[in-house]
């Protein structure tokens, strides 16, 4: 029969074997077991005080409202400078000198504590956030500090959120600080500009004088027309009327010099020539119906009539009162046309003067507009600055004032240390050591094989030739199967009732022939 023609043996194969070579298994889980006991007893209980914080924003300049953080990222990146305040060399070692030595240690007080009892803290101390939560997405965290004496660990929590919650406001006051020194230069700088450019400015304002309204409505788009637009306008429109009247006057001169040479053509001038003379229009008015008068009189009397000779009479007397008249108007016309001459000249001067002024003015108007736009930048700078400077020594008043972190009651630690317990760790041993035996013993023992009842029957009758061929199975050992190590070929060579010690079956298996 092939010893390799069964390699996995069956759970009665298994229960035999544990069963026969009992030494296989109970020395290892006794070995572990023990040790494990020991280890328990030896291994001191881990505690962890867990103390829960809530951070939160400064109070003043937030937009949210007191307290309030603007975005997740910035609560974030503060806990995250807390995390790393908290493992920092300067927190640790303030809360180890505050907490002191271990009990039972005797070590000197001015070499407390050295680098290596810092850098075990710190592998000691962690920040968490709440069950189910994400580091950073809540204002709530855990601080968790192990140590091996309950007391200690509680003691050791407190002193690291003292130490913390200082070292973060000295950090914020050193921000402050610091922000508050750069700013005062830059309300500084930015002042000296704004004067610069306010000089600049009052320079242009001096240069145009009283005409400074003209040119501030001139550089405000939409503000209408400027007093200076509008007496130009009232000017032309003077001007207008002056040459109005001025023609009207040198027609009427024209008809009134030829009416005192023919009387008639007094009547024949149009009354608009003759409103200006509301005397001459009266006589006219009045030579007209005495004409009328007379003429009605002579188609019903004679001229002899004292009637008729009567209305000739005070036709005359009209016409002589007109021709007077005329003199008179000739000596206004001449009069008002000089006057109306001078007014046109002035006018035509002015016009001329507020041209002017409106042109040196739009010549200004792009200069003056880039210094004011200059000058009001500025100063919004000066007054962004300063609003900046505001909040940055608001920061560094209240960085010593209050702490951003808060504490939630106490540190807890629990009823029991983290970790397995005693009794747990003398069981995994004893698994351990009854795992390990197994494997030893279904590697190092063959398992008896079922056989048949004539090859019983030879093994009966041949004993001798069996005896005789005993090599022969020891040397089918030495060679392994291709399927891998199977209990075939390797268990008879390590059994313990061939020849062969398990250290030369292992060498012969590895060296072959050889040994």
């Amino acid at each position: 029969m092939n010893p390799a023609s069964q390699t996995i043996p069956s759970p009665s194969q298994v229960i035999q074997l544990l069963a026969t070579h009992k030494r296989y298994w109970l020395i290892p889980a006794v070995v572990l077991g023990t040790l494990a006991a020991l280890y328990a007893v030896v291994r001191p209980s881990t505690w962890e005080a867990s103390q829960a914080l809530i951070v939160r924003d400064e109070a003043a300049n937030n937009e949210l409202g007191p307290g309030k953080f603007d975005h997740a990222d910035e609560m974030k990146t503060v806990q995250e400078t807390i995390l790393e305040l908290a493992k920092g060399r300067s927190v640790l070692t303030a809360a180890l000198k505050q907490v002191g030595q271990p009990a039972g240690s005797n070590r000197d007080e001015a070499a407390w504590p050295n680098p290596r009892e810092v850098d075990s803290l710190r592998q000691n101390v962690k920040l968490t956030p709440p069950k189910g939560a994400e580091f950073g997405k809540t204002e709530i965290f855990y601080l968790k500090v192990r140590d091996h004496d309950n007391d200690r660990a509680v003691a050791l929590n407190r002193a690291i959120c003292d130490r913390l919650q200082a070292r973060f406001q000295d950090l914020r006051d050193d921000k402050a600080q610091s922000m508050t020194d750069e700013l005062v230069k830059t309300v500084h700088l930015a002042k000296a500009d704004l004067d610069d450019s306010t000089a600049r400015l009052r320079e242009i304002e001096k240069q145009v004088g009283s005409d400074l309204a003209e040119l501030r409505v001139l550089n405000e788009p939409g503000s209408g027309d400027s007093a200076l637009h509008q007496t130009i306008t009232e000017i032309r429109s003077e001007l207008r009327q002056i040459a109005a009247n001025r023609e009207a006057n040198e027609q009427l001169l024209e008809l009134l010099q030829e009416a005192q040479e023919d009387p008639g053509r007094l009547v024949a001038t149009p009354n608009r020539l003759l409103d200006s003379q509301p005397a001459l229009r009266r006589l006219q008015d009045g030579l007209v119906d005495a004409q009328l008068r007379t003429a009605t009189l002579k188609g019903t009397m004679s001229e002899a009539h004292p009637l008729v000779r009567s209305a000739m009479q005070a036709e005359e007397e009209i016409g002589g009162h007109l021709h007077n008249e005329l003199a008179i108007a000739l000596r206004g016309l001449k009069a008002e046309l000089q006057v109306n001459g001078d007014r046109q000249a002035a006018l035509e001067n002015q016009l001329a003067d507020a041209g002017r002024r409106l042109g040196e003015l739009a010549e200004l108007r792009a200069v003056y507009s880039n210094q004011l736009a200059e000058t009001a930048n500025r100063s919004q700078l000066v007054e962004r600055a300063e609003q900046n400077l505001a909040e940055a020594r608001a920061s560094h008043a209240s960085a010593k004032a209050a702490s951003l972190i808060s504490r939630i009651d106490s540190p807890e630690t629990g009823v029991n240390p983290i970790g397995p317990r005693r009794a747990m760790i003398v069981l995994m041993g004893i698994a351990g050591g009854l795992l390990g035996g197994l494997g030893f013993l279904l590697l190092t023992v063959q398992p008896p094989q079922p056989t048949l009842a004539g090859e019983a029957a030879a093994a009966r009758v041949q004993p001798k030739r069996a005896e005789s061929q005993q090599p022969a199975p020891r040397q089918a050992a030495m060679s392994l199967p291709s399927g891998g190590l199977g209990f075939g070929p390797i268990a008879p060579v390590l059994h313990p009732g061939g020849n062969l010690s398990v250290k030369q079956a292992l060498q012969k298996i590895v060296y072959g022939n050889a040994v």
